[in-house]
């Protein structure tokens, strides 16, 4: 049996409470934390969207699309491949629609989240890849953050450690078979890092090669993978599909989706080396009033031509 390791000095704690209330109304770190990653996200996805030719502008109209279908997304997910927390004998499962409790599946989000990008890109005339390209190392930066909510929640650790960076957890918190172990690796911290670590080497590919037609979006998800697979393969907590062939689903669905990107990377390399020059399918559509004041001042005939006319000869 694991020997309980010592809480040090340097173990990393855990927070008393992820809730703080406002009168009646509850703020939860969690949602903070997911909050505060998707406004870094917009604010950067902006930034690389206007250098490769974009509106300013449109990444925050496109938030109102993708980040709705993310978090459907995430959910689903989890609720899919873990659907006995909610439903059976004793359970509630109304429980599924607390998304504060924890419980967002990257992959989920990530693919309806796509969908969300993909709508709205057809309907402003955006080519989708490069898009997903500006996009991309945003939502690294963002998945970092959002997991401190994990840390506010005490959930996302691996396996017992002595290590002095262990991360205390409660016994309320703490699996079954581990009531007597005070601290574990801190799962939620490994990702964290890995993901900084990746948005600063996507971002230098990217400087340095001048990537494009999707590869950035190719590399965010190699690099994401990579990551997600060996920090899987540390945690503990139960989920329903922790024995798929010997792996949890999540270490498979990192190989299949690595294998997948690493596939398309070389092919896009091949088929369309450089970057676009071009990221729409058609001029973006004028705000309302801006047809009004370009006849106004386009010497057609408007007010501004005829106030400045000289008399006639």
């Amino acid at each position: 049996m694991f020997a309980s390791p010592l809480v040090t000095l340097l173990s990393i704690p855990s927070p008393a409470e992820g809730v703080w209330h406002l009168g009646p109304v509850p703020v939860r770190a969690y949602a903070l934390c997911i909050i505060a990653g998707i406004v870094f996200a917009i604010w950067l996805g902006e930034k690389r969207w206007v250098a490769r030719g974009g509106e300013p502008g449109e990444v925050s109209d496109l938030a109102i699309w993708a980040v709705p279908f993310g978090l459907v997304g995430g959910r689903l997910y989890h609720v899919i491949t873990d659907w006995e927390l909610y439903f059976g004998e004793g359970k509630n499962p109304v429980t599924a629609l607390y998304v504060w409790r924890g419980g967002l599946g990257i992959w989920g989000a990530i693919a309806l989240g796509a969908l969300g990008v993909w709508i709205f890109a057809r309907l402003r005339g955006i080519k989708l890849l490069p898009l997903l390209d500006a996009l991309a190392p945003g939502v690294l930066v963002a998945q970092a953050m959002g997991r401190w909510g994990n840390w506010f929640n005490q959930e996302l650790f691996g396996r017992p450690t002595d290590l002095p960076w262990g991360l205390e957890i409660d016994v309320a918190h703490r699996p079954s078979q581990y009531l007597d172990v005070a601290t574990y690796h801190p799962a939620f911290l490994y990702e964290c890092l890995w993901n900084l670590a990746a948005f600063a080497l996507l971002v230098w590919l990217d400087r340095r090669f001048r990537l494009g037609h999707g590869r950035v979006l190719a590399l965010y998800v190699m690099l994401y993978t990579a990551g997600r697979g060996w920090i899987e393969n540390l945690r503990i907590d139960d989920v329903q599909m922790d024995d798929v062939l010997g792996l949890r689903l999540n270490v498979w669905t990192s190989i299949v989706l690595f294998v997948l990107a690493a596939l398309f990377f070389v092919w896009s390399a091949r088929r369309h080396p450089g970057r676009e020059e071009v990221v729409r399918t058609r001029d973006p559509e004028p705000e309302p009033g801006d047809e009004a004041e370009a006849e106004g001042t386009d010497g057609s005939g408007g007010a501004d031509e005829r106030e400045t006319a000289g008399p006639t000869a």
